[in-house]
């Protein structure tokens, strides 16, 4: 829809999210600097200095986060840090091999037993 806005006509675009059945991001961050645990309020009193990874990962509907964790802590052993029914968000904890392999089992059953869609494990 346009508008006039000082004088000038510009588009104004109203975007929306609808849902799918998807996993956006499956980020793997390798060796993080010990302050990004503390900034993403992750448990203070785990000694994440022999982790060695981050995971974060994204899905839709959000309430699937919750089997996601759970996939998670059974494929490997990664810590949970944060889980959202709301947002959709998953952040694991452990090392790398750990981390990927949780993310391997999910986006597998998700796209497996689900039908959903997912998307490629990136790793920084």
């Amino acid at each position: 829809m346009a508008e006039l806005i000082d004088g000038m006509e510009r588009m104004r675009i109203v975007q929306e999210l609808v849902p799918g059945k998807q996993i956006t991001l499956a980020h793997v961050i390798a060796n993080p600097d010990s302050i990004l645990y503390k900034k993403l309020g992750l448990n203070p009193s785990v000694d994440y200095s022999r982790s060695g990874a981050i995971g974060i990962l994204t899905i839709s509907p959000s309430e699937t986060a919750v089997i996601a964790a759970d996939l998670a802590l059974k494929a490997s052993g990664v810590e949970l840090g944060f889980v959202d029914r709301f947002s959709g968000t998953l952040i694991v904890t452990g090392s790398i091999s750990e981390v990927e392999a949780a993310w391997r089992a999910i986006l597998e059953y998700c796209r497996e037993k689900l039908g959903f869609a997912v998307c490629e494990v990136t790793r920084t």
